[in-house]
């Protein structure tokens, strides 16, 4: 199995398989999933009147800034003691939902009614490849889970490469140029971090087969979360060149 989803890799389900009641189910996966969007769509409104009021960016930084960085923290901490997920996965989508809040409100403030439909388009691109996934239209063989995780590991590689380039105040130009070539750009990445669903779809259907214990339900639903996330944050970026 491969996944470009970090939290997600080949070795996710390895020796944890269990033959009692409290195995990792489809439903129960989905439900999780249901409860850590609630806790970032609760956390992220926080952050966004934060940003609407008075005090405006300066009462809201602190909150994004710790989001990023205690998500980024949680989520480490998560990858590698799944045991702990049904504790940290709530704590990760709440940390994420407060940074998601406060970067959707600058974004709307700039361009109007961008948030509305960026989240239209990361849910409605996620109904559309689950059940692309679901009738078989999609299958993810391995040289397809080959071709997303090479694809995914690159455009990593060149965000790490642009971030560390920014400390000497330079950049990689049309990872941010609104031109074609950046709106071409942040179109693949977006394509690129929808396909992930369908590897996490796979993980999980996976995971249940294999009768993995209870708390994976935990852990899955937070790697889905994750790709989710990407899609969102990237989904913006590529409306905001467009807008531009």
């Amino acid at each position: 199995m491969r996944s470009g989803n970090p939290a997600l890799n080949q070795n996710t389900f390895e020796g944890l398989r269990t033959y009692n009641s409290e195995a990792m189910t489809i439903n129960g996966t989905v439900n999780k999933t249901a409860m850590l969007l609630a806790i970032v769509v609760l956390s992220a409104l926080y952050t966004w009147s934060k940003v609407q009021s008075i005090d405006g960016a300066a009462s809201a930084m602190p909150l994004i800034l710790g989001g990023l960085i205690g998500g980024f923290i949680v989520a480490l901490i998560t990858i590698f003691k799944k045991t702990w997920s049904p504790v940290t996965a709530p704590l990760y989508a709440g940390l994420e939902g407060l940074a998601l809040g406060g970067i959707s409100a600058f974004y709307e403030a700039q361009y109007p009614g961008i948030v509305l439909q960026a989240v239209t388009l990361t849910f409605g691109t996620l109904g559309a490849l689950l059940m692309a996934y679901r009738s078989g239209l999609i299958k993810a063989t391995e040289n397809f889970k080959l071709g997303v995780v090479a694809a995914t590991g690159g455009i990593a590689i060149l965000y790490i490469i642009n971030i560390v380039m920014g400390f000497f105040g330079h950049s990689i130009g049309f990872i941010h140029d609104s031109g074609w070539l950046g709106i071409g750009f942040s179109a693949v990445v977006v394509v690129v971090a929808a396909l992930n669903l369908v590897l996490d779809f796979d993980f999980i259907e996976e995971g249940a087969e294999q009768g993995a214990p209870k708390y994976m339900e935990w852990y899955a639903s937070f790697g889905l979360i994750v790709t989710l996330v990407w899609l969102y944050l990237e989904l913006l970026r590529l409306l905001s060149k467009l807008r531009d």
